[in-house]
């Protein structure tokens, strides 16, 4: 008569144990779900982590470029929720931020809906058409090529105010943040808006009192950076001086014009082989400014172009102790002084070309 009731104690027992385990295991796992989604997953240990997603990339690129980064502290709980959220099938390209402290969800869900870290554009220091667009496509996701075939265009560079050759004068140097994936054409429509923007009524004015055009400025503010690359404070005498001569019609004759001429940026003594190269660009051969610039001049020296100091100096070369500045001549035989003192200061540190 007692065997019925211990059975049923037993599989109260049993279903109590069940609900016990079950109780367990939903417990454990809202807990280990609740960490796959809300617990910080990302740690930078104090640095920035950025990773970029080029065009048609796949989830297994994508991971490969976040575990180089090697900021994930739970791999697996990664991968699970970003398949889990349908990532795999909307990867959107662009330059990202891997935060610091960023849950699972809070980065898959910025890479899911696009929202990138802009980019830091910078250039400085160019002097070629094709060093600018290497320097660019280092940045942006635009290739060198399709940067290079714009900038060659002549149709496309005319829709833009310049030629082939003056188009370089539309990069004011500076620093801009855009997207990663701007297009070479959206690269160049910034470019011509941040231009626009620099050249305010009253730059204008200025250059039109000089007789200059804005191209005709930028001209002249990469020779003048050119001969004065080390002391800023320099650049609007040295301006004041090429003006002179433009007046007076006399030939620029800038050493860093013929460097650019002869193609070598490395010569440190302007020989008279050198003077004999037939360029446009060798302002001892010919008079007036060269067809464009020779690098990118700063803000720094456009403006100091627009701002020259009145002087009645004709001449300058480097001071002979090598100090990065220049001595400054209203005639040729003082000219002739200040020159003999450098050639010798050459001579004597044995520095022949």
């Amino acid at each position: 008569m007692t065997t019925q009731p211990k059975k049923r104690q037993k599989k109260s027992n049993l279903s109590l144990k069940i609900v016990a385990v079950l109780g367990f295991l939903f417990v454990s796992f809202s807990y280990y779900a609740y960490q796959i989604v809300y617990t910080g997953n990302v740690d930078t240990k104090g640095s920035r982590a950025y990773i970029r997603i080029p065009k048609g990339a796949t989830f297994e690129q994508v991971m490969d470029s976040i575990n180089k980064e090697n900021v994930i502290v739970d791999k697996l709980s990664f991968r699970f929720l970003a398949k889990l959220m349908d990532y795999p099938k909307l990867i959107k390209p662009g330059h990202y931020e891997l935060k610091n402290g960023a849950t699972n969800y809070q980065l898959i869900s910025d890479l899911r809906a696009g929202r990138q870290s802009p980019v830091k554009l910078t250039f400085t220091n160019v002097r070629l058409k094709k060093d600018l667009t290497k320097k660019l496509s280092q940045d942006i996701s635009a290739s060198q090529t399709e940067l290079d075939s714009l900038l060659s265009s002549e149709k496309y560079v005319k829709s833009l105010g310049f030629d082939t050759t003056t188009i370089m004068t539309m990069f004011i140097p500076n620093t801009y943040e855009m997207y990663w994936n701007t297009s070479a054409e959206e690269l160049m429509k910034r470019m011509k808006k941040e231009y626009d923007a620099f050249w305010t009524q009253e730059r204008e004015a200025k250059a039109q009192k000089l007789g200059l055009s804005k191209a005709d400025v930028s001209t002249l503010a990469s020779i003048v950076q050119a001969e004065q690359e080390q002391h800023a404070d320099e650049r609007r005498r040295i301006a004041g001086v090429y003006l002179n001569r433009l007046r007076i019609g006399m030939p620029l004759q800038a050493d860093p014009t013929v460097k650019y001429a002869v193609g070598d940026f490395g010569i440190r003594r302007v020989l008279n082989v050198h003077l004999q190269k037939d360029s446009p660009y060798n302002t001892y051969k010919y008079k007036g400014l060269p067809p464009g610039p020779i690098n990118l001049p700063s803000i720094n020296a456009i403006d100091a172009v627009l701002n020259p100091e009145k002087n009645n100096y004709i001449y300058f070369c480097a001071k002979e102790d090598f100090s990065g500045y220049h001595a400054f001549a209203a005639t040729e035989a003082e000219h002739l002084q200040n020159a003999r003192r450098y050639q010798a200061a050459l001579t004597q540190r044995n520095i022949m070309k």
